[in-house]
């Protein structure tokens, strides 16, 4: 009987032919192992995959554990005879596995803020995804094919696994994703998004070094480029916008921009003038006019170091190693190979403000600070909110306030001030605790006077900021200890 190829829809260049059997039946046998061979290889290429985002890791690592399982089912196939239904299911199979890498690489280099944003549309993928296999994997006549009862049994088991995981989201996931809905339901320009919360969100994306933002600018930017982009436009702007103040609460000041490569502000100002790689704080990216050395040798603009370490970072920021201490040396021999190279080519400085640094200028606010602490104590209930609101304002615009705020006795105030019989005053005490908590040493402290069955207390009965602000409290208090 003349053999006729059949070629499988769906696997590219695989060819099997039918041959006559003793009984008379017709079975189709792989003319070569490529097609069950690059189903393996689909497989062994998701198992490689890293690094998936936080918000849907337990899944993706569940998927990649059940196409393991198939494996042993694979390896028999690829030595046995096949009827057409057998090639049909085989095609089902490798369309389910196509579209399970699909989703797992995505979950694996796609921008985690959109991932979490769009977390139930992303669940909905796995759902269909664990509907594919399981339909391909029912339709596989395994008594046909001769599978052995060992492999039947496995497979069944991972069916059952594909079916119990529809649908069950895991907590921590929908944590994040309501984490993320505040943030997002707060203008952009609401300082009442305090530092502390954009702080604990970024960790629990784990965005919270330079290179995380580095790679997630460059998954946003492949985001925006996608066709699908204009359907999602508000959602990509939303990720947009909450990437640059990430950036900015870890001291980046780079503009985020998602046409082209991210420019300078020294760059723009001269645009034909390229400035020399190593005179850029690998922070800032702007040319450096106060550098300084970090216990790694590598060296930084000094205020974008400072910054950097006000947020308790203990890493350099552009080698990821741990500092052995945290002093910071003048690089002198740099600033004078800046000075000569902005002569030579009339390259102006940007200017610092005078009074941003001065002695005067900490003077004030450490007398301001004094004033405000003392004024917590107060009987006059119009003096005491104005103080506890200037003290939370204070206590979120940088770490060297909350510093002062602790060596000033603020924190035993505040603390006493969580069981006042006024919720806006409860309110406002809460969210500067959980600023100043930021800080290492003001966290432990607040921990140990007991203000957490204050928290607890104002978490069930207080304004809904109130209460979203101890519960952030009390997850950076208790999670930490």
């Amino acid at each position: 009987m003349a053999e006729r190829q059949i070629v499988m829809e769906g696997i590219r260049g695989d060819h099997y032919h039918h041959r006559s059997h003793h009984h008379g039946k017709k079975n189709v046998v792989v003319e070569d192992e490529s097609s069950v061979g690059e189903l393996m290889g689909v497989i062994e290429t998701v198992g490689s995959y890293s690094g998936y985002r936080k918000a849907h890791r337990k899944e993706c690592l569940s998927l990649v554990r059940r196409l393991k399982l198939l494996l042993p089912l694979l390896e028999e196939m690829r030595e046995l005879d096949y009827s057409s239904q057998a090639l049909s299911c085989l095609a089902n199979l490798n369309k389910a596995l196509a579209s399970a890498k699909k989703l797992l690489k995505n979950c694996s280099c796609g921008s985690k803020i959109y991932l979490t944003l769009e977390s139930e549309a992303v669940m909905g993928k796995f759902d269909a995804v664990h509907d594919k296999l399981s339909q391909a994997l029912d339709d596989i006549p395994y008594v046909e094919l001769g599978i052995s009862i060992e492999v039947k049994e496995q497979v069944q088991l991972m069916r059952m696994q594909l079916k119990r995981a529809k649908r069950r989201a895991d907590t921590q996931d929908i944590e994040l994703a309501m984490d993320l809905m505040v943030v997002f339901s707060k203008k952009n320009d609401d300082r009442n998004a305090d530092s502390a919360i954009l702080e604990r969100l970024a960790n629990k994306l784990e965005l919270h070094t330079i290179a995380d933002l580095k790679e997630e600018t460059v998954a946003v930017r492949k985001l925006a480029k996608k066709r699908s982009a204009r359907q999602n436009a508000e959602s990509i702007q939303q990720v947009t916008d909450l990437l640059g103040r990430f950036k900015e609460n870890a001291g980046i000041y780079e503009d985020f921009l998602l046409d082209g490569p991210v420019s300078t502000r020294s760059l723009r100002r001269c645009r034909s003038l390229l400035i020399p790689n190593e005179f850029l704080c690998p922070i800032a990216l702007e040319i450096m006019t106060d550098p300084v050395i970090v216990a790694t040798g590598q060296t930084y603009e000094r205020a974008s170091i400072q910054k950097w370490l006000g947020f308790n970072h203990h890493t350099c920021p552009k080698t990821g190693q741990r500092l052995d201490h945290l002093s910071l040396a003048p690089n002198f021999a740099l600033k004078n190979l800046i000075m000569q190279w902005c002569e030579k080519n009339n390259f102006e400085l940007p200017k610092k403000d005078p009074c941003a640094f001065s002695d005067g200028s900490s003077a004030e606010i450490l007398e301001e600070i004094s004033c405000l602490v003392h004024d917590l104590s107060s009987c006059q209930l119009d003096v005491l909110k104005e103080a506890i609101f200037k003290i939370r304002m204070l206590s979120k615009e940088n770490p060297e306030n909350r510093v002062l705020i602790a060596n000033g006795g603020g924190i035993p105030q505040l603390i006493k001030l969580l069981s006042y019989p006024d919720s806006k005053i409860q309110e406002h005490t809460v969210t500067a605790l959980l600023n100043l908590s930021i800080d290492e040493a003001n966290k432990r402290l607040i921990a140990t006077e007991g203000s957490i069955p204050a928290i607890i207390e104002i978490l069930q009965h207080g304004t809904d900021e109130a209460r979203e602000n101890s519960a952030a409290a009390l997850f950076r208090l208790i999670n930490d200890r």
